[in-house]
């Protein structure tokens, strides 16, 4: 006999009023920009003081862009490119889903980089105030995925299995819940602990590096038991696209942890 635990219906629309619709996943969103701007905030009043608080009140605008046309564009090219390119105007359809956190990764550094070079700010040094708040829009955003029911795990006997709705009849992993716990929870404790240090503070791109690995690492592991998209499958080695995206960041985060750089 098979168990598993009932998966909790919650409906993904929050609140609907006539043609607009809440959803919990653009609350993921909202919150974890939100939260991660006030998070920064704190962050930016300890030594080196990095950026000012108005600084990262107009950041917000920047990583907002880079979080979703990121995240658009990377799930377009990372995920799904030749249904794109036949069907144009559907990149334009986010309602619709469809989000990559790499490519957001990617869009947010674009911005952290535009934003620190316009305000003649250190980069690396904006880098590690973006990182330390970042797990917390993973989070939420992994909480999101699990009540929309979508990139569950793969079918599994553990005793806390669940049936997915869209998953067939088979227990799967909750997957979602396995990354909200890694990428968001104990990555958010791993940076909170380091950046306590004044010394690892004053060194930029210690923090970003250290967020970098831990992502990769975090996300590479889980896709061991989270199911590949079935458009895309197993890849070179028996390798998932995450795990693939997620090898350059592991590097970068590397680079980044061992560089000798000057201290701010």
């Amino acid at each position: 006999m098979i168990y598993a635990l009932p998966f909790p219906a919650i409906d993904p629309v929050l609140i609907e009023i006539g043609p607009l619709a809440i959803r919990w996943y653009a609350l993921a969103y909202i919150f974890g920009l939100l939260i991660g701007m006030f998070y920064m905030r704190a962050f930016v009043a300890k030594p080196p003081r990095v950026m000012s608080k108005r600084d990262v009140d107009d950041f917000l605008v920047w990583a907002t862009l880079g979080v979703i046309l990121g995240g658009r564009f990377g799930y377009v090219l990372f995920y799904n490119f030749d249904a794109y390119l036949a069907n144009p105007l559907a990149i334009f359809k986010v309602w619709e889903g469809g989000m990559s956190f790499h490519g957001g990764l990617i869009g947010v550094l674009a911005a952290t980089w535009l934003f620190a070079r316009r305000r003649g700010l250190n980069f690396l040094a904006v880098g590690d105030a973006v990182a330390v708040a970042a797990p917390i829009g993973l989070f939420l955003g992994r909480l999101a995925n699990f009540i929309n029911g979508e990139l569950f795990g793969r079918v599994t006997d553990v005793p806390w299995g669940m049936v997915f709705p869209h998953g067939g009849p088979l227990p799967r992993h909750p997957s979602q819940l396995y990354e909200a716990f890694l990428e968001g929870l104990v990555l958010f404790v791993v940076l909170w602990l380091c950046a306590r240090s004044e010394r690892i503070r004053r060194r930029p791109g210690m923090l970003g590096g250290i967020f970098l690995i831990g992502y990769a690492m975090a996300r590479a592991s889980v896709e061991f038991v989270r199911q590949p998209d079935a458009h895309i499958g197993f890849l070179w080695a028996g390798a998932t696209m995450g795990q693939l995206l997620s090898l350059p960041f592991l590097l970068i985060g590397l680079y980044l942890l061992l560089r000798r750089g000057r201290e701010a």
